[in-house]
């Protein structure tokens, strides 16, 4: 890969990570002043960036708690912001959906809560119901994690296994108002998707959720399992009286990001095509689906023409097989870069959060010389695929992305150059 491609790619990645900054995102959704105070609540990796432009938007006092992942936090005046787990939740975590319910307690019909939620939330905020516990909820992560379900899926078990999910947040601020201003990062946009959310009602019942447990064939934790089997503490519904006249409001999303890194390729004088913003499936499939469409376009100038940077979205997941390190955007990578073996073509996919899975990477660059180089370095990029390694891979090569975290969260970022 080319040092100017190498510059193209990562522009486009910054041009979308700058459509979702908060400042940006959030001043032209500022909701009018109430009567009564200004509660502010929020969770997710982009919470205290979020919570710091709120406040230097909003004009009056307030006060609140977000919750982000340890290192994520930002400094704010009159916002209280709590650090804990992701993605494994902890005791941390635990404390600080506590201090959230504590924020919004003896509200008024003349205050007003706004909820700053971003993803990351789910993992950020356990509250096990019932005689559940922490461990339990642990558990429960640690299997959806695994289990190469989709976030829709994962996040319908966590809305019913949960005290402060499924809109119960929202739920206990009345008779305040609550706006929801959401930053989304799951594919199609749906707010109860995101942080599995706390402050907007889940649509699936709990039997739907069981459903899709034994669709996906997921291995639930004998605890939660029995949970889910009984009728104990459901989520209450969208039509419940207590969420009349909340408001929900998704102020970034994939889709604004993508289009923004296409306008950033287009000023470079490369035409772009979006394909969706909205890719779900196991990493290493969508990765050599992508490869297969480079390739027509490599090969026979179709279904776009040459030069193009192909753009996607979404959120795929990972089956763990191995005991390798990785996310799902390097998953994503390596699976294309064995796929594309040859091809003239530079690809970038990174979580605009700036971390993928569990290390200190954005995500990876790839080419068509990737397995190549690492045949020639002595290790099988085939064999590092099954083993779940991809972050193994591409730190042989020197080709890990390492942004820091962003402040924002709007999914993964695929751009695939081809010259």
């Amino acid at each position: 890969m080319s040092p100017d491609d190498r510059r193209l790619l990562t522009d486009l990645f910054r041009a979308a990570v700058a459509a979702a900054d908060p400042a940006l995102a959030l001043a032209a959704h500022l909701p009018p002043r109430p009567k009564g105070r200004v509660v502010v609540v929020g969770c997710g990796k982009g919470a205290a960036q979020l919570a710091a432009a709120f406040e230097d938007l909003w004009d009056g006092p307030l006060s609140g708690v977000v919750v982000t992942r340890y290192g994520y936090g930002a400094p704010c005046r009159q916002i209280r912001v709590i650090e804990a787990a992701h993605p494994v939740p902890d005791a941390a975590g635990l404390a600080a959906s506590g201090a959230l319910f504590q924020a919004v307690r003896g509200l008024t019909p003349d205050d007003l809560v706004v909820a700053l939620i971003c993803g990351g939330g789910s993992a950020l905020l356990p509250m096990p119901p019932g005689d559940l516990t922490l461990a339990d909820e642990v558990a429960l992560n640690r299997v959806l994690l695994a289990s190469g379900a989709p976030i829709s899926v994962m996040n319908a078990i966590r809305a019913q296994v949960s005290g402060i999910k499924g809109g119960r947040l929202a739920a206990a601020c009345a008779p305040a108002g609550v706006v929801s201003l959401v930053v989304s990062d799951v594919p199609g946009d749906d707010p109860a998707q995101v942080a599995s959310g706390p402050t907007v009602p889940a649509a699936v019942t709990r039997a739907a959720a069981r459903a899709m447990a034994a669709t996906w064939k997921i291995a639930m934790p004998p605890r939660v399992a029995a949970w889910l089997a009984g009728d104990q503490g459901r989520a209450p519904p969208p039509t419940d009286p207590v969420f009349a006249g909340q408001e929900v409001r998704v102020i970034a999303s994939a889709r604004l990001s993508l289009e923004a890194a296409a306008r950033a390729a287009e000023a470079a004088g490369i035409r772009a095509a979006l394909l969706s913003d909205a890719i779900e499936g196991e990493a290493r499939e969508v990765g050599r689906v992508h490869a297969a469409l480079a390739r027509e376009v490599v090969l026979r100038d179709r279904p776009f023409a040459r030069p193009v940077v192909l753009l996607s979205g979404g959120e795929t997941t990972v089956t763990v097989r191995g005991p390798g390190r990785g996310g799902r955007n390097t998953e994503f990578l390596l699976a294309f870069a064995l796929a594309a073996e040859g091809l003239p073509v530079a690809a970038l996919a990174a979580d605009t959060d700036g971390i993928d899975g569990s290390e200190d990477n954005a995500g990876a660059f790839a080419g068509g010389d990737t397995a190549l180089r690492l045949r020639a370095g002595g290790a099988d990029p085939a064999a590092l695929l099954a083993a779940n390694d991809a972050w193994g891979a591409f730190a042989r090569l020197g080709d890990l992305f390492v942004t820091g975290p962003t402040g924002t969260n709007v999914n993964d970022f695929r751009a695939i150059l081809c010259r």
